[in-house]
């Protein structure tokens, strides 16, 4: 009777992982199936979409396509929503509304919305679930429910070379200049000057940086060493991904 019993757990056993390896491999199968190129696009039809550019599968909500542009090696993670308009189906006239530069990254489950003209500049990494927005919710009644007042839009501007911590909001009418760094669950609005470190809700600058003084305050941690140049940014995204497990 022992004897039986380990040959049925040693089967069980088995065929779990037999079971596994098909379940992993055939998701593995449709991500790599379902994420969107400029040579497959599928059903989305964007104003542009660079060569090199992927979405990774599944995505999330993405409508007024025909107003979204996308450079070149731009990496889209799962579940990122890009929306142009306010809703599905609006004819927003003849020029973008949401373009990406080239080499952008977009971590997984972050959202970009614009109503108005909201432009993201090349090499600028989000992480994971931040959101940038050029709408926000109007409260100047105070009789009528805040979700049934019209909004309020304003162009959203990011520099090229940033880069957006977890959980970071970027607001209407916010303007980031070159490499700006965000803390993660930072809310920006207004402007941010080039080569500065913003944190907190709502965001102010902590540390600037220019060519005579360096940074001020004076960084705390020893320089990194450079990424070497035969590191693919698909790589880079792959080592931010395990950071944030």
């Amino acid at each position: 009777m022992p004897k039986n019993r380990n040959t049925f757990s040693s089967l069980t056993a088995w065929r779990r992982r037999v079971l596994a390896r098909a379940v992993q491999g055939g998701w593995r199968w449709v991500q790599e199936t379902g994420a969107v190129t400029a040579e497959r696009p599928g059903r989305l039809r964007f104003r542009g979409i660079g060569a090199g550019t992927r979405l990774a599968f599944p995505q999330g909500t993405v409508f007024g396509e025909q107003w979204i542009e996308l450079g070149g090696h731009c990496i889209i993670a799962e579940q990122v929503t890009l929306t142009a308009g306010m809703l599905p189906g609006l004819d927003l006239g003849p020029d973008p509304v949401l373009t990406l530069g080239n080499g952008v990254v977009l971590g997984r489950g972050s959202h970009v919305v614009a109503d108005a003209p909201v432009t993201i500049g090349a090499d600028t990494f989000c992480g994971p679930y931040v959101y940038i927005t050029s709408t926000n919710h109007s409260y100047d009644d105070p009789h009528e429910p805040v979700g049934r007042q019209w909004p309020r839009s304003e162009p959203v501007e990011i520099g090229p070379g940033c880069w957006l911590g977890t959980g970071a909001v970027v607001l209407p009418g916010a303007r980031l200049g070159r490499n700006v760094v965000v803390a993660a669950g930072a809310v920006v609005r207004g402007e941010v000057p080039d080569h500065a470190v913003v944190a907190g809700a709502p965001a102010r600058v902590v540390r600037t940086w220019d060519a005579e003084n360096g940074w001020q305050p004076p960084l705390r941690t020893p320089a990194p060493r450079p990424v070497p140049r035969d590191v693919t940014p698909e790589q880079l995204v792959a080592l931010a991904d395990l950071d944030d497990r």
